[in-house]
């Protein structure tokens, strides 16, 4: 029986490493259209885009991988700048191209497509940013955010050594398929995950910032930014609030831009409102389609 997220491939990096990946085909109807391929947040691994790939499969071929260190994918040894991990999304879609593709990033995943797409900005058919890390958010380069980061990486090393991480993720587990399910249980609450997350974070926020200044040229791709609505995981009402305004900003300020609002949603909106997603990724696949 085929897994929900497709077949397994390794994808080669120029520095010998590989990257876990899953393909789902896409109907043969749409061997035109553009090829969308998911980027997790900071600790996820392809696993949380389960509820949003088999939807868009129905219009193209989508793929989900693992960055190092994360789900079936090796650590990497040379440390996990925004750089680096850029580089990595484009060794995958210089393994699955020539293109033209969607990219989709949620939270840390956004600044990574964003790096990635203005690289090779000539392949890209456009971007879907869900509830993106957006360097516009003033909040992101507190003091006190990055104290809270540090006591969040901290505790989840604690509980994973313990046995205990996977029960502070428990809700995001309901609802989604066994054989994902079953994927998490192995591959997402061990302290090997901690450490990769610890080490993007070393230099994440510090490259982020000097976005301010400069940031990634996207040009005229097309551009959707997805917030989600609500606190929690992770944000206050305030910080919520900010988080809204910064994606705003990074929509209008796109000359192909499009902000939407999950309105039942908090951070997690791949598992809380995948049709959202779904929805506007096939937008960019499928333009005639319209929204």
């Amino acid at each position: 029986m085929t897994h929900t997220q497709g077949e397994s491939e390794w994808v080669p990096t120029p520095d010998g490493r590989r990257l876990h990946a899953m393909v789902l085909p896409g109907p043969e109807s749409a061997a035109e259209a553009p090829t969308v391929v998911f980027e997790a947040g900071s600790a996820a691994s392809r696993s949380s885009w389960s509820r949003v790939q088999p939807g868009v499969a129905r219009h193209a071929r989508a793929i989900v991988y693992d960055r190092s260190g994360l789900g079936r994918s090796p650590s990497d040894p040379n440390g996990r700048t925004l750089a680096r991990m850029a580089d990595d999304l484009n060794a995958v879609l210089d393994h699955f191209g020539p293109g033209p593709f969607v990219l989709a990033g949620h939270s840390a995943g956004g600044p990574i497509t964003r790096l990635a797409a203005a690289t090779r900005p000539e392949r890209i058919a456009g971007l879907v940013l869900v509830d993106p890390t957006d360097e516009a958010a003033d909040v992101l380069f507190s003091s006190g955010f990055r104290r809270a980061e540090r006591l969040t990486i901290a505790t989840g090393a604690v509980l994973a050594r313990l046995g205990l991480l996977r029960v502070t993720f428990r809700p995001l587990l309901r609802g989604i398929p066994d054989d994902v399910r079953r994927d998490l249980e192995r591959e997402a609450f061990h302290p090997g995950v901690v450490r990769t997350q610890r080490e993007q974070a070393r230099t994440f926020l510090d490259e982020l910032a000097t976005w301010r200044g400069e940031a990634p040229d996207l040009g005229a791709i097309p551009l959707t930014v997805i917030s989600g609505a609500l606190r929690g995981g992770g944000f206050t009402a305030s910080t919520r609030v900010e988080a809204i305004e910064a994606h705003a900003r990074r929509a209008a300020a796109s000359p192909r831009g499009r902000h939407v609002i999950a309105a039942e949603s908090g951070h997690y909106v791949p598992v809380t409102e995948p049709q959202v997603i779904i929805e506007e990724i096939t937008a960019l696949v499928n333009p005639a389609r319209g929204c």
